[in-house]
């Protein structure tokens, strides 16, 4: 059977008419490199008390940016952590690898730490692409498409075993899929997500937004149950930009801090501008 191609006829429109009007959030990505931790801990605090919506951190084992063999620490002890130390934050992995931990493994550790926060995980997850991580690691590398295979393979079973854990999650836990593969990634998120993170701008957002809908059609799901994010790495707070993304029809925007300060300045900029835009949508 011949797989219909989602990037024929697409829609006219880049949202869709059943798609919810869903309020305004912020997150906030801690990138784990080149700072201590008390830093990140310390930064953890501070943009849960100004009033963001979800703390990310990432899954790698180096430093993406400046030195490459910088301070840097590990993504599921790092979430650990912030569940006992928060109180009020979503939390997750923008994203965790999937080739890293078996699916298996993935769906305890995740299922642990939707206890350890009483139900603020957020299970992001893809495909992986840092090589020098699966290098220095002892992973197998491959190509992008048996990695977005693999990714296919383990949604399934990480949901299996949630069903199977005893005790299980206190919540259906959200799974965020990053990427923006139109053959492939977009079809898993179809099928498996209930938040799809970008980072694109406005326009190939729009557009990626619309082949997303036609998945959703072709694997039975309304595009409204599927939320979109995207990162904005606007340092002074939102602009413009922010209000293209909103009219292409992104809702949680993540802003990025990295070491060795983790500096915050426009974030307070970004939660007064997500508390506007959510007053303007329910006057």
């Amino acid at each position: 059977m011949t797989t219909p191609d989602p990037t024929s006829a697409l829609p006219t429109s880049p949202t869709s008419p059943t798609r919810p009007a869903r309020p305004v959030r912020v997150g906030l990505q801690i990138q784990p490199q080149h700072g201590s931790y008390d830093q990140i801990r310390r930064t953890a605090d501070a943009a849960e008390r100004l009033g963001v919506d979800v703390l990310f951190t990432w899954d790698h084992f180096f430093p993406l940016s400046g030195d490459p063999d910088g301070l840097h620490f590990e993504c599921w002890t790092t979430l650990a952590a912030w569940a006992e130390q928060t109180e009020r934050v979503e939390l997750g992995a923008l994203v965790t690898c999937n080739s890293y931990r078996a699916p298996d493994l993935l769906a305890d550790m995740a299922r642990t730490v939707d206890h350890i926060s009483a139900g603020r995980l957020i299970l992001g997850i893809g495909a992986g692409w840092f090589q020098r991580d699966y290098d220095e690691y002892g992973y197998e590398f491959g190509t992008p498409g048996r990695r977005l295979d693999d990714l296919a393979t383990a949604m399934p079973r990480i949901r299996a075993r949630w069903a199977a854990l005893n005790p299980p999650p206190t919540r259906d836990i959200p799974v965020l899929i990053g990427g923006g593969g139109e053959r492939k990634t977009l079809r898993i998120v179809a099928e498996h997500a209930q938040v799809w993170h970008s980072f694109a701008d406005a326009a190939e957002l729009a557009r990626k937004s619309a082949v997303l809908d036609r998945w959703c059609a072709e694997v039975g799901r309304e595009p409204g149950e599927i939320e979109r994010s995207v990162s904005v790495r606007r340092a002074s707070g939102p602009g413009d930009e922010a209000q293209a993304l909103l009219a292409a029809g992104a809702t949680l925007f993540v802003a990025e801090t990295t070491g060795p300060e983790h500096d915050l300045a426009g974030l307070a900029a970004w939660v007064e501008w997500r508390d506007r835009q959510n007053e303007l949508r329910t006057a």
